[in-house]
């Protein structure tokens, strides 16, 4: 049987994996991260903030400028991290890049009352991708707004088909404390997922779709989003599901090293080097996906050793 959770014992995470496992992560030194590449996962590491978010933000670049009108294509990209927003904007303002075919993809929004959250309310994700990104573009370069696809839950069906309408080449994302993409975030343990989560395969079969949230995320996005205040965030979320992760040709995570730990990071890139893939920790599951990329910005890996302040 596995072990009861230490955050949250009515939920799977990682606290639940066999301790082998996360011994081994935990003594993992920066040299072997960048150890851990195999074929279809991609390891890169950045020495300064600026060239960090200057190549994140050259994905959305790039994506847009492979954008034909016979073959639209785009990004799916995330809130958090997002410094590399406004300069997505300045780089298409400054080289002047028409985005007529360009999509983009949020890849999450919140969902509060039985409704998506309104884009007027400052938590709004794509409140904040209009007012960092979109906004700052140049009215004769902007996309057209039917090719910016927000989640909203009474649309999610229009959602998961845009990606077969348009190529999604990179889905860049964060991670969070629990290890989720997106909203990804490990089940509930309940019902038939008691003494087990559920198979990777099974988990993969999940499409967009509203899900409720991991306590360890209600709380992470208090602290980096929310001043602090748990009681504000919702506990319910619309993601991208692994049904539209798998459609895209590429899966980029950038870990500057505030969203997630330096234990954290550390775990999902040997679960994923090493092929083991749990649904208690959902970012391991990009494991079989054909190709990863993870980007750590030095400073930020810090260290796993016990330190007292």
């Amino acid at each position: 049987m596995r072990k009861i959770s230490k955050v949250a014992p009515g939920w799977w995470d990682y606290t639940t994996l066999d301790d082998e496992i996360l011994n081994d992560a935990a003594k993992l030194t920066p040299e072997a991260l960048q150890g851990l590449e195999r074929p279809g996962f991609k390891i890169s590491f950045y020495d300064t903030r600026e060239e960090f978010f200057a190549a994140e933000a050259m994905e959305y670049i790039v994506s847009w400028l492979k954008a034909t009108d016979n073959e639209p294509a785009g990004i799916c990209g995330p809130i958090g991290p997002t410094e590399q927003l406004p300069i997505v904007a300045e780089m298409v303002n400054d080289l002047e890049i028409n985005l007529k075919n360009a999509h983009f993809w949020g890849m999450d929004e919140w969902y509060l009352n039985g409704a998506t959250m309104s884009p007027d309310n400052p938590l709004s994700f794509a409140k904040a991708d209009m007012d960092l990104c979109f906004s700052r573009i140049d009215k004769r370069l902007r996309m057209p707004p039917e090719n910016i696809h927000f989640l909203n839950h009474e649309k999610i069906d229009e959602y998961s088909a845009s990606f077969d309408s348009a190529r999604c080449l990179v889905m860049q994302g964060g991670q969070g404390e629990v290890k989720h993409w997106a909203f990804n975030d490990p089940p509930k343990r309940e019902g038939k997922y008691m003494d087990t989560p559920p198979s990777p395969e099974e988990y993969r079969t999940q499409g967009a779709r509203i899900v409720d949230l991991h306590p360890m995320t209600i709380i992470q996005n208090a602290r980096t989003s929310g001043g602090g205040v748990v009681s504000a965030i919702p506990s319910q979320a619309l993601t991208v599901g692994p049904k539209e992760t798998w459609k895209a040709g590429k899966v980029s995570i950038w870990h500057p090293g505030w969203h997630d730990n330096p234990f954290g990071m550390r775990l999902t890139a040997l679960m994923i080097s090493k092929k083991i893939p749990d649904s208690s920790v959902p970012m391991s599951l990009l494991a079989d996906h054909p190709d990863v990329h993870f980007h750590f910005l030095r400073s930020g890996i810090g260290t796993t050793e016990a330190e007292m302040h």
